[in-house]
């Protein structure tokens, strides 16, 4: 400043000042969207804000399962976070969860021929066994095709147990599946207990927990993931043996309805303030770990994304609205009540995406949109394009949670995530924070920013043409 007052020795201090500041102002309105976008993305990378969300919420909160007073104390720990980064609306919806539950001990055994131990976990929801346990022959199916085959009345008294494995790109198609409906499928047969080979892609000796469901009218049995290599050796040991006997003993309790909580945050938009941009991601984990990948990164990259748009110098145009909701794990349950207690309002959702994939990077770009020839997507995917991100083609339904509202036509995007050794962690102990790679969840949340901001600021409309 001194050398710019020996230049014009006849400006005032106050002249001077008003004369940087208006440089300055006037070189951030002839930015582009697109240049901020770029200079938000690389805060993202730079700072490793995402990184230190998800190392905070883990750390001084820890696994967050559906319910629990832990998830409470997530949604106020996330709410006090948003309110420190300055958003301008913070508040949470309550609902109620029918399937309240809370692990217990989990034990499994082979009692015959080959007495040894074997690694499970309960399937989230699952009911339990006697104290004592339950002792039983097993019937072992390679396929869910092979124990959907069986007559009724076939594996009465019998532990079913499927060791089919999940490939690359197959929790939705066959894992998830077999997980949910398989307990229900084994006992209308006449089974007393089921066994999944765990839905992950790991060699690990650790079992994947996850929800399942019970079909009405059909009995409850107990249902438990094994580990990979315990499932791998039933295979073995079942190519050896006649008969196989194993003894689990499960002691979950059913707490009957409970409460969850959506979590949700704004920055009010400077001109369209009705009009939303939702980013979203899920609060709630399994209990085994600390929730780091499922789904605290999310978490982090919603939050840093959102916050680096807060901390411009001027609001974006349209209203940038986050939400983290609860009970994703147990069946979607905090975005189904979203999408229904938001009704009213869907219609002014512009656009939305849910980082729920871990911790990234981002590698496809794709659409779930009613106006797909919309010119400001070609934008956003050039934006994209520098951060290693291409342009998809499948059409997106947004990510679990936001899944309800592309269901209704709310547009929707998918920022794909690379996944391949994503669920060799899902839904296990080893979920935890040191798996998190910074440069990985560092280009997530640039993704994320810079679509977010790009949305809110080019006017784009993403709906079917009238």
């Amino acid at each position: 400043m001194r050398n710019f007052a020996n230049r014009f020795p006849s400006l005032s201090f106050l002249s001077i000042t008003a004369a940087i500041l208006l440089v300055a102002f006037q070189s951030a309105v002839a930015a582009s969207p697109e240049e901020t976008a770029a200079k938000l993305a690389q805060q993202a990378i730079d700072t490793s804000l995402a990184l230190e969300i998800t190392t905070d919420l883990t750390t001084e909160i820890g696994p967050r399962l559906y319910g629990s007073a832990s998830e409470k104390r997530a949604v106020q720990w996330a709410m006090k976070r948003f309110e420190r980064y300055g958003f301008d609306k913070v508040w949470s919806e309550p609902f109620p969860v029918e399937r309240g539950w809370e692990r217990g001990l989990e034990t499994a055994a082979i009692t015959s021929p080959a007495p040894q131990n074997l690694v499970i976990t309960a399937l989230g929801g699952s009911v339990a066994t006697p104290l004592e346990g339950i002792e039983a022959e097993i019937a072992l199916f390679k396929t869910i095709a092979d124990l959907l085959a069986q007559p009724e009345g076939s594996l009465t008294g019998k532990i079913a147990v499927v060791t089919q494995p999940m490939g690359i790109g197959e929790y939705g198609k066959t894992a998830g599946p077999i997980r949910s409906a398989g307990p229900s499928e084994a006992a209308s047969r006449g089974a007393v207990a089921f066994l999944m080979r765990s839905a992950g892609t790991d060699n690990d000796r650790m079992a994947h927990t996850g929800g399942t469901s019970y079909r009405s009218g059909v009995p409850r049995i107990p249902a438990a993931a094994l580990s990979v290599p315990d499932a791998q050796q039933l295979d073995r040991l079942s190519e050896r043996a006649d008969s196989i006997r194993i003894k689990i003993v499960l002691t979950p309790r059913d707490l009957g309805t409970v409460t969850s909580q959506n979590v949700i945050a704004e920055i009010t938009g400077s001109e369209k303030p009705e009009e939303i941009v939702l980013l979203g991601a899920h609060i709630d984990s399994w209990d085994l770990g600390t929730g780091a990948i499922d789904d605290g990164a999310g978490v982090g990259i919603v939050m840093a994304a959102s916050k680096l748009i807060r901390d411009l110098p001027q609001r974006p145009k349209r209203t940038l609205r986050v939400v983290l909701f609860g009970a994703e794990e147990i069946g979607i349950v905090g975005g189904r009540f979203y999408a229904e207690s938001h009704k009213a309002e869907l219609p002014n959702h512009i656009i939305a995406a849910e980082a729920d994939a871990g911790q990234g990077p981002v590698h496809t770009f794709n659409i779930g949109v009613g106006n797909p020839l919309e010119p400001t997507l070609s934008t956003i995917r050039d934006a994209l394009k520098p951060l290693g991100v291409q342009a998809g083609r499948a059409k997106s339904r947004g990510g679990p949670d936001i899944g309800p509202l592309s269901e209704v036509d709310v547009p929707v995007v998918g920022l794909d995530m690379f996944t391949e050794d994503y669920f060799d962690l899902h839904h296990t102990a080893n979920d935890t924070i040191d798996k998190i790679k910074p440069e990985r969840i560092n280009q997530s949340a640039a993704v994320y920013v810079a679509f977010a901001y790009l949305a809110t600021e080019l006017g784009g409309y993403y709906r079917a043409q009238p």
